[in-house]
């Protein structure tokens, strides 16, 4: 598969993380104040809600100390360490949203998010869980697997939507073991038709749940069956400001359909879900040099809290892509897993024809999977910096 012309970025590698320069606040407001101030603030926060708790785990009680630890460095402008932790810019936008009573629980899990993969420490749970709805999606974006008509054409056998049953099964397990629940991955949540259900079923069990969207099948009864709901965050995958260069990318997608549905979720948010905490983000992916965070807040901020761009990797071409000498271990093996819409889980998205994928979450518990020997397996040889013997990992530059 030949690379579209329009990509003209070729990273090496890839952190998966938000980095700051690529993240814009389009409520400027919640942070003019100085950082050293609402470091302090945040501290000052963290610091009073710990002394008022008393049913924090031994290992929770060592993380918000570690954190606090880390703040006091931070304010004082001491050197951070590699197990320290401080809120990142979006993360900050989270915290100051968040209820008091919520506080404690959301540093420790941003903390497990962030340092557990960094610290490559196995958790009995993996601290993100990314659920399928659906494997079908009505766009084919050059930087996407769905443009690898070996996956998206329905001979493929890969096409699919997850049974309420599933979804249920997993959630039940999960609930108050892991925070951040993402519906998304290999195709777009808006087509499954029970998603109303799914996220009624997840009502006040997460504090992190989120769902990425393409946004191009917003309707008013879908837009308020997602406001309505306990989403904490709602992603829309825009990558551009300009006509021309968005339907380039986002192939079977129409721009003018793409302002109309931001004008329709605008105006019922404002008009009957003034009080919702949800965070709506619009996240591109940056596939070209031109593109720029600030030039796309100054469009689309009337209609989001944020705009992100994340890094580009090469998914479209997973299993065609150069064989890379990175001996990096991925993160992505101690932070999150991915469970497909037919049950089966993986360890990433980038390996997006599951050849790594040994387990269902049909049969199998994840707790089990996360722990499970294979999955182990897959890590010492990335710690051994072998991870050239694995198929698609050697092809794969995130790190």
């Amino acid at each position: 598969m030949s690379k579209n012309s329009f990509i003209n970025i070729n990273p090496k590698t890839r952190d998966k993380s938000i980095k700051d320069e690529n993240f814009s606040n389009t409520k400027k407001e919640t942070l003019l104040l100085p950082s050293k101030n609402i470091n302090e603030s945040i501290y000052n926060s963290i610091k009073s809600s710990f002394k008022n708790s008393n049913n924090l785990s031994l290992t929770d009680k060592k993380l918000i100390l570690i954190v606090l630890k880390s703040y006091e460095k931070t304010i004082n402008n001491l050197n951070l360490e590699k197990s320290d932790f401080v809120l990142t810019k979006h993360e900050i936008n989270e915290f100051l949203n968040l209820e008091k009573k919520n506080i404690l629980r959301y540093v420790v899990y941003r903390y497990k998010y962030n340092i557990y993969p960094k610290l490559k420490i196995i958790d009995e749970y993996p601290p993100n869980i990314q659920i399928e709805p659906t494997s079908q999606c009505n766009l084919r974006c050059i930087m996407c697997y769905q443009s690898d008509k070996s996956f998206s054409s329905k001979s493929a056998g890969f096409m699919g939507y997850m049974k309420l049953d599933l979804l249920k099964k997993i959630v039940d397990e999960i609930e108050g073991k892991i925070e951040a629940v993402t519906f998304a991955s290999r195709g777009e949540p808006t087509l499954h038709g029970e998603l109303d259900e799914f996220l009624k079923y997840c009502d006040g069990k997460f504090l992190g749940l989120k769902l990425n969207t393409n946004a191009t099948l917003l309707d008013e009864k879908k837009i308020n069956s997602l406001l309505s709901s306990d989403l904490q965050s709602l992603v829309l995958s825009i990558d551009e400001k300009n006509k021309e260069n968005y339907e380039k990318i986002r192939v079977n997608a129409k721009f003018e359909k793409i302002m109309k549905n931001l004008e329709l979720l605008k105006n019922i948010r404002e008009k009957n879900y003034k009080n919702s905490k949800l965070m709506i983000r619009i996240s591109g992916v940056k596939i070209n040099t031109e593109q720029n965070v600030e030039e796309m807040n100054q469009f689309y901020k009337e209609f989001a809290d944020e705009i992100v761009l994340v890094d580009y990797d090469p998914w479209e071409s997973a299993y065609e892509n150069k064989i890379n000498n990175i001996e990096d271990e991925c993160s992505e093996l101690y932070r999150r897993m991915f469970v497909w819409q037919d049950g089966k889980v993986n360890p990433c998205d980038y390996d997006y024809k599951s050849t790594l994928s040994q387990w269902n979450a049909n049969k199998d518990d994840i707790k089990s999977i996360w722990n499970s020997k294979y999955y182990n397996e897959i890590r010492d040889l990335h710690r051994s910096k072998e991870r050239s013997k694995i198929e698609p990992c050697r092809r794969c530059i995130s790190t």
